[in-house]
């Protein structure tokens, strides 16, 4: 997928993609499930547990990805 960005399958549940922050041992990891819904883990440098947890649907997915890449949209 590219630099920075690790996939792996979890049989049963879906794809994991982590993304490496490039700041120490900070990374995101993102949980795409078989049913549409996306898991958010924030992951710092205190230790292997989440910081944060965000359980995302599709629709809300689409609309926080927009927003990161600078895509404009309305209601």
């Amino acid at each position: 997928m590219g630099k920075g960005v690790r996939i792996q399958e979890l049989p049963g549940l879906g794809t994991r993609y982590d993304v490496d922050l490039h700041s120490g041992s900070d990374r995101v990891s993102i949980v795409v499930g078989r049913d549409g819904k996306r898991h958010l883990y924030v992951f710092t440098q205190a230790g292997d547990e989440p910081a944060a947890v965000i359980e995302l649907t599709e629709d809300q997915a689409r609309k926080v990805g927009a927003v990161l890449s600078g895509t404009f949209f309305t209601d």
